[in-house]
């Protein structure tokens, strides 16, 4: 039994099961607001394992191609697909599983869900491929939990509506926003094994710019989902206090490249987390 926890908690490390709470909030988003309100228990688990799925098919094949790259990056050389505690063979098969779990949930949500599931899988296991020959890898990691609201609302509805799109654009911007300050960590690294990001290509102070400007857009698309999905007080909050998030993440980055982790974890995770209940309190009230 010690030996299988020890396991399950390399897995956990592995694919980093908390970094969950960036998406999990957006895909419940999505369906409160095409529900009207409350979706059901089935739907709220199979909205659960979608995620959960999809998120742990795109963590263990990014570490299963990048153990190359990990080893040869002090942030990273410790962990478990690099310092043996996983397998490639592992990986693979923990891969395979959760990619073979996610169509399987697709196929019990609605036929729209079967449909998208294998163009989801590759969209958000290219991203592995990307930043070895393009900076634009930030955006595709932005449009791969992008597509979390649109799963959502297919789960839902069993079609996508414009301000499921509006939200998930505004996703996109937010999470290649916040990416390309995490990435700024690893900025000399990218350099040295000629990876491909905008904060190597770039450098830090333009990286910073793009990303405000991520940010920016991000806020504007939220407001257009709030009009467009007709939300009240509660929505136009939602995007106020995000905006006044996103800012108190840069106000930290430019303060002090140290706080970048607490910027991209604390700051984000709440983020999801509040947005998420005001609109359920909007979807209450109004």
């Amino acid at each position: 039994m010690e030996k299988l926890l020890k396991k399950l908690n390399d897995f956990n490390e592995l694919v980093m099961f908390k970094h969950s709470i960036f998406s999990l909030p957006f895909i419940f988003i999505a369906m409160v607001v095409a529900a009207n309100g409350w979706f059901g228990f089935n739907l709220m688990l199979l909205g659960i394992f979608a995620a959960l799925t999809a998120r742990n098919f795109a963590m263990g094949f990014n570490r299963y191609m990048d153990r190359d790259i990990d080893a040869l990056n002090p942030r990273t050389v410790n962990r478990p697909n690099v310092d043996g505690r996983i397998s490639a063979t592992q990986m693979l098969i923990f891969t395979l599983a959760n990619a073979f779990g996610f169509i399987l949930v697709a196929y019990f949500v609605n036929d729209l869900a079967l449909y998208l599931s294998l163009p989801i899988l590759l969209v958000i296991g290219s991203y592995s491929y990307f930043k070895r020959f393009s900076y634009l890898a930030h955006i595709i990691l932005g449009i791969s939990l992008g597509l979390a609201p649109i799963a959502g609302v297919v789960t839902v509805l069993e079609t996508i509506p414009l301000w499921s799109v509006f939200l998930s654009i505004g996703v996109m911007f937010w999470v290649a926003g916040f990416d390309l300050l995490y990435s700024l960590q690893d900025i000399e690294v990218d350099k040295k094994l000629n990876l491909h990001s905008i904060p190597s290509k770039f450098g830090a102070k333009k990286t910073m710019l793009i990303s405000k400007v991520f940010h920016s857009l991000t806020i504007l698309f939220w407001l257009l989902f709030i009009i467009q999905s007709e939300s009240s007080y509660f929505g136009y909050l939602a995007v106020i206090v995000s905006a006044i998030m996103l800012s108190y993440e840069h106000y930290l980055v430019n303060k002090d490249f140290t706080k970048i982790d607490k910027a991209f974890f604390t700051v984000n995770g709440y983020l999801g987390i509040v947005f998420f209940i005001l609109i359920v309190l909007d979807n209450i009230f109004f």
